[in-house]
Formats: structure tokens, sequence, C-alpha cells
């Protein structure tokens, strides 16, 4: 008999990413935030020149509104890294390509006194040059920014942006 996923829990992990549990996916985002796994994708157009940004979507409740990478999800109860990005890229931007996972990372966030973020989250990096049809319950916008207009505006208007998306921006070293 097939488990059944629980599409509304975030797993919480310890610093080595053992799983220590499950937890409902908005009570997990609740200060103070447990330890839970994330995946994050930048897709750049194929010269490399350019990344596709989302603006999260006014239904969500950490940063709604705040530019971000291409998708920032969680993966399911027994759902490796690399299949949560590459479902959750065709659920939220409407396309699938490659992707190649480039590095994790911990970090820990405070939007304010009631949310935030403490992730343990795979960065995946994929190539794309097509059309893009965000699901509008995910994502308020998108565009295309070359990573030379992107690194002056995050210094510019440090605030618009998710705080993992400027580490991850520092990180993969572009």
């Amino acid at each position: 008999m097939k488990s059944i996923v629980n599409k509304s829990e975030v797993v919480l992990v310890d610093e080595k990413d053992g799983v220590i549990g499950y937890k409902d996916k908005f009570a997990a985002h609740k200060n103070p935030v447990p330890l839970h796994r994330a995946i994050s994708i930048v897709i750049f157009s194929p010269d490399r020149k350019k990344i596709l940004l989302q603006k999260r979507s006014t239904k969500k409740p950490t940063w709604p509104l705040y530019w971000s990478n291409t998708v920032c999800s969680h993966p399911y109860k027994n759902e490796s890294y690399a299949n949560a990005a590459a479902r959750r890229l065709k659920e939220e931007m409407g396309f699938s390509t490659a992707l190649k996972e480039k590095f994790k990372f911990t970090y820990n966030a405070e939007m304010n006194k009631t949310w935030g973020e403490h992730e343990l989250d795979a960065v995946f990096e994929g190539m794309y040059a097509g059309p893009v049809n965000p699901d509008p319950d995910e994502a308020a916008d998108h565009k295309w920014m070359t990573i030379e207009e992107l690194k002056k505006d995050i210094e510019k208007n440090p605030k618009v942006y998710t705080p993992w998306f400027k580490k991850i921006i520092e990180k993969l070293k572009i």
C-alpha cells in the first residue's frame, strides 16, 4: 500500500539533514522556526547572463511581494531534493528543464515577530529559454534580469529581495 503524502507538511531535520519529524507548513514558519528542508532553483538564460526572478505571491506568509530566485519550496516526506525541485519548477513556473544541485546551506531569517525561515536549502540551477507561465498563487510576477543589473539592484535596494536569495547569489559566485 502506498503511503499518503501530506502536502501541507515540511520535513524537520537536524544540522546533518537527519529527519526528526514533520510539521504543518504554516506552523513551521512561525517563530521560533524549526530547521526544515527546502529547495531553491535559479534559472539562467542559455548564455548565463540573465536570471529568471520570481516576485512572491501575496498568498505567501513569508516575504510576500519580495523578489526571489526562480522557485523556493519544500520537498514532501520521502521525496528527494532533486524530485522536489523538478516538480516545483513545473508547478510554480510552468516549465521543465534539466536541473543540477550546486550546494546546500542553512540560514535563519526572521521576517517579523510572527513569521520566519530556518531552512536547510538545497540549491539547484538550470538553463532555459522559452515561455514562462507562473501559477499566480505562487508568483505575483516574474522577470529576467542580467546578473550585473541584479547585483547592483541588490546593493541599492536590498529590502526588496528575500534573505535567502541574497545568500544564494553570494554563494554562486556569479
